[in-house]
């Protein structure tokens, strides 16, 4: 499939039977692409990262290499679950950057989103540009551009840095599953054995924890944030009918807060303190141009109120956005 167009006459990736002629295909077609030169990913560990590399592990085998960078602004158990997929499971060239001092202390101070931004992405291309020149040999870039990327954002898919990169570091592009939806290629990952936990990864932005970790960033409130999403997750994970997404955003500043400690006699009491809230936002879209606020089960909500503040330091009260989009936006940055 050399076309950024796809035929009317493709059919939909529905069934298991399917994704595995679509794998045939695509397996074949990298082949005949790279020949015997090595391939350089950029694997952050979403479903379409994280499917092409399963596929061009299976297409071309150690001549792949997969970069992650850990930037400190991924979800909790991330990065230890592309390690053991990929690295120990599929035994793929994994080269993984520990990198959260580095994007932290850059971020020190820094309030501004767009200005957050633009240096998360401009340190992600440093890092990856670094490691890229590290190695010999490498003639392509494999990426995982889908459908819509193609539609809505001119084929450049902004997040793996390709329009970035160095003039030195300008590869050819190696595609797999640039003509499939988002659906679709959920239904490749779990035929090409990948965990549900990272096929069905909710839609995470680029630059991850650092927009929902609002204003200038805090190791503390960070750690506290990373530790009230996990919460959040892992409760709404239980529902029968669960969102499109759902997340913990922790702004910056705080409100007061109870909490008891034992005093000199061995009685509790009560000691105010300040304390950072927790947003839970939980939301259904189709196009995410769009979005409407989906109630939670009251027992749900209660459920993650209790763990947070018990189990996360410094947040002692939870809210529940239920805004729609618009007038408010998914992400509060």
């Amino acid at each position: 499939m050399n076309s950024n167009k796809r035929p009317e006459a493709m059919k939909r990736i529905t069934t298991p039977a399917l994704a595995q002629t679509f794998i045939d295909e695509q397996v074949e077609a990298v082949r005949a692409q790279v020949g015997n030169k090595k391939v350089l990913l950029a694997l952050s560990g979403g479903v379409d990262s994280s499917v092409v590399a399963a596929l061009l592990v299976k297409a071309i085998g150690d001549r792949l290499f997969c970069v992650h960078v850990n930037h400190g602004l991924l979800r909790k158990g991330e990065p230890e679950m592309v390690i053991k997929v990929f690295k120990e499971e599929l035994g793929a060239n994994l080269i993984y950057v520990d990198a959260v001092d580095r994007f932290l202390d850059k971020l020190a101070g820094v309030d501004d989103p767009e200005t957050k931004r633009k240096i998360i992405g401009k340190e992600f291309i440093d890092v990856f540009a670094e490691e890229a020149r590290k190695l010999d040999g490498v003639e392509f870039l494999g990426q995982g551009t889908i459908y819509p990327d193609i539609t809505e954002s001119k084929g450049v898919k902004a997040h793996h840095n390709v329009g970035g990169l160095p003039e030195d570091l300008q590869f050819e592009l190696v595609e797999p599953v640039k003509l499939l939806y988002k659906d679709e290629v959920r239904v490749v990952g779990k035929e090409l054995g990948l965990p549900d936990r990272m096929v069905y990864r909710q839609p995470f932005p680029g630059p991850g924890l650092g927009v929902r970790c609002t204003g200038a960033i805090t190791r503390d409130r960070l750690d506290a944030l990373r530790e009230a999403d996990a919460i959040c997750r892992e409760e709404i994970d239980k529902l029968e009918e669960k969102p499109w997404q759902y997340f913990i955003t922790v702004p910056d500043f705080k409100s007061t807060g109870i909490k008891y400690v034992k005093g000199e006699d061995g009685q509790e009491e009560g000691q105010r303190y300040m304390g950072w809230s927790a947003f839970i936002t939980s939301v259904n879209t189709i196009h995410q141009l769009t979005a409407e606020s989906v109630q939670l089960p009251w027992e749900t909500l209660c459920t993650i109120r209790d763990r947070i503040t018990a189990e996360v330091d410094g947040i002692n009260r939870v809210l529940w956005d239920f805004s729609n989009k618009p007038v408010a936006t998914i992400e509060f940055e």
